[in-house]
């Protein structure tokens, strides 16, 4: 054998070798990322594709990057697309979505109470309600259905500060004994800014129990809409 494919030989061997030892980092603290990647996007399958566009588009004011006929990707911010749409064929529809493990909802965040209460009342005139309604402490949330059933939950920092909400869910007593949160009707709120009353009084006063429907859900189950 000569001197290169004897080389070649004792690379292969090496390379394909089955109890080759593995690299050991010499840094053990690798458990996650040093620089952790962001949440960009989330990507759903369809049988509406072109009522779930026209949804999205109201509901949160995503609008297509591309619209094709078997899918589209929407964006409402400087991202290339925060939700994509894919209808290829062969799609079914889930049995029992509601009781089936998942996804349960994607959410959206407003800046400040005023914006997300606004978006209420403009998704409720245009007969667009949630299904679910609740101050979780960290946000005051309502929860819609998009066209295919999935959650949307749309909300508003309960502490209008990331770095305060992120501590009081860490140590917060409350939060452990209740983190589902308190029921209200936003009805309710939108008269309580009316008369002139403060995000955070209406927040404490939510959280309170002082806006609860008068039909509070039994659970938090997906409405079934097949």
């Amino acid at each position: 054998m000569t001197n290169d494919a004897a080389t070649a030989a004792k690379v292969d061997e090496e390379t394909f070798a089955p109890t080759r030892e593995p690299q050991v980092s010499p840094n053990r603290a690798t458990n996650r990322p040093i620089i952790a990647p962001k949440l960009h996007h989330t990507t759903f399958t369809t049988l509406r594709l072109d009522e779930m566009v026209a949804w999205y588009e109201r509901a949160v004011g995503l609008v297509p990057a591309f619209y094709g006929e078997e899918a589209a990707w929407l964006t409402n911010d400087e991202a290339n697309h925060r939700i994509a749409l894919l209808s290829p064929p062969g799609l079914k529809h889930p049995e029992d979505k509601s009781h089936s493990t998942g996804i349960h909802h994607t959410a959206f965040e407003f800046a400040t109470f005023d914006q997300w209460l606004d978006n209420f009342i403009r998704l409720r005139n245009h007969g667009i309600l949630p299904f679910l309604t609740l101050d979780h402490g960290i946000t005051m949330s309502v929860y819609y259905q998009d066209p295919d059933g999935n959650g949307v939950e749309i909300q508003v920092d309960g502490f209008g500060d990331w770095a305060d909400s992120k501590q009081w869910i860490s140590s917060s007593l409350e939060f452990a004994t209740n983190p589902i949160g308190t029921f209200f009707d936003p009805e309710k709120l939108v008269e309580a800014r009316e008369q002139g009353l403060s995000f955070q009084e209406i927040h404490r006063r939510a959280r309170a129990g002082e806006y609860v429907p008068d039909h509070v859900p039994e659970d938090i189950f997906l409405p079934q809409l097949y």
